[in-house]
């Protein structure tokens, strides 16, 4: 399943301009107009990342990540800022008030998907890390041995060539082009060893190759 981004700005061309570049680089993606109809998404749809403007009718972007941050099943909300407003004093409230990364315009589209990236892999390795300590956690409380992952996979070749590449933090048109395949047949690929390694996520799945050193 993509990773859901919520995209919160008023003017229309900027979030279909983001919603097509991001969507193309294997992300799903909602928008909102303003603050109110975001703080509705989230709720309703619980996106894994948001970016937003600061300068909106109403209540801004700075209203809208103070009050998602006091609540806590967003805390950990990765949150872009992408604003005109660019002073040193403007981004130090930014940061203050709970951003990640505070990016002016203009922009640019492939710099953005980046940081989106580095973003999601970065809380998808923070989420995998506390499930794991909390089932390590709870094993010890009722000295239930910790199970080992079964490590003796059939991997084919070709499974061993995306799994390397996965461990490199490659997405998968990047998989694609490296091996001269179309990103679908990667998808596949992907879709293969999760079900082989019994993994939900690419993060579990370089965590779960990594300690059965399946990886050169």
């Amino acid at each position: 399943m993509a990773l859901l981004i919520l995209i919160v700005d008023d003017e229309p061309g900027i979030r279909l301009a983001i919603s097509d570049y991001l969507e193309l680089a294997g992300y799903s993606v909602i928008s909102a107009k303003n603050v109110q109809e975001a703080l509705l998404m989230l709720k309703t749809y619980h996106p894994h990342l948001l970016i937003s403007d600061i300068k909106m009718p109403g209540k801004d972007g700075y209203d809208l990540v103070k009050e998602i941050r006091q609540r806590p099943e967003y805390r950990l909300l990765p949150v872009i800022f992408l604003t005109e407003r660019n002073s040193t004093q403007e981004r130090i409230y930014g940061y203050k008030v709970g951003c990640d990364v505070y990016l002016p315009k203009p922009f640019e589209l492939e710099e953005l998907e980046a940081i989106v990236r580095n973003l999601l892999e970065r809380a998808q390795m923070v989420q995998v890390e506390w499930q794991f300590e909390k089932k390590e956690h709870l094993d010890k409380l009722t000295n239930k041995p910790l199970k080992k992952p079964e490590s003796n996979l059939a991997l084919t070749p070709r499974e061993e060539e995306v799994l390397n590449l996965l461990t490199l933090g490659l997405s998968n048109i990047d998989i694609a082009k490296q091996l001269h395949l179309s990103p679908r047949t990667i998808e596949k690929y992907v879709s293969n060893l999760f079900r082989k390694s019994e993994t939900n996520n690419r993060t579990e799945l370089v965590r779960f190759a990594l300690e059965n050193q399946l990886v050169n």
